[in-house]
């Protein structure tokens, strides 16, 4: 499927715990495009007391990726800035001091929490971000203790109006079959809203998103394959770009 969107990786070299150096960077930018996809969020950790790379070293680096792109990928597939923001009480204030928090200068925010944090937790500091007019969507929620074992626990997120992504590594069975079963669950119930590859590397963890295009449009169909990751994408980077 061409023209698809990743909206969490970890492509931006020398950030955070994904690509190494900026040749890994091409050569996964490369994957990305052979397999359909011409626009990429790019999303660095930020997580207090373990990633915390300053902002200007992250915008030189995506300055400088973006236009290595333009020179040995395509002119075609586009980059966009964000982050996958890990939650904490005192999170609210960096907005205040950092400009990239949210994905493509859009309201919404790819929100992590930690494995095992609780319903309440998860709840209070989304509500937070909503409050304060952020949008967030949580990143891999097949992780999370609290999501992955109540399906009607994601519902009432939803509802909330958070969005939930997977990763396409879990769709594809990846990380178990007990994880992939859950993810069809999400589908068949219409609680899925994004996947995103969360490439780290070319080998251990490398971008998937057109096996991924191939297994949703199988289970599920052409056009819900085309929402989860076209249309629904979509809407992200156009809030702001028009």
């Amino acid at each position: 499927m061409e023209g698809t969107y990743d909206i969490h990786c970890h492509i931006l070299p020398e950030v955070d715990d994904g690509s190494k150096s900026m040749d890994e960077s091409i050569q996964m930018l490369k994957m990305q495009y052979e397999d359909g996809v011409r626009a990429i969020i790019l999303t660095p950790h930020y997580r207090k007391n373990m990633f915390e790379t300053p902002e200007e070293i992250i915008m030189r680096k995506f300055g400088s990726l973006q236009q290595r792109a333009e020179e040995k990928v395509s002119t075609d597939l586009k980059l966009h800035l964000g982050c996958e923001l890990h939650t904490s009480m005192d999170m609210l204030e960096l907005f205040q001091i950092r400009k990239n928090l949210t994905l493509a200068g859009s309201s919404f925010v790819l929100t992590e929490f930690s494995n095992t944090d609780s319903k309440d937790y998860v709840k209070e500091r989304c509500y937070q971000l909503l409050s304060n007019g952020y949008q967030p969507i949580l990143a891999h929620i097949e992780r999370y203790e609290c999501t992955y074992r109540n399906l009607d626990f994601v519902d009432e997120l939803r509802q909330m109006g958070i969005r939930m992504q997977v990763n396409a590594g879990s769709i594809l069975g990846s990380n178990g079959r007990s994880v992939k079963r859950y993810c069809r669950k999400l589908m068949k119930r219409d609680l899925l809203d994004f996947a995103g590859s969360d490439a780290h590397d070319t080998l251990q963890r490398p971008p998937s998103i057109g096996a991924c295009a191939t297994m949703l449009e199988k289970q599920m169909g052409y056009s819900y394959a085309r929402r989860i990751l076209i249309e629904n994408p979509s809407k992200i980077v156009e809030e702001n770009h028009g």
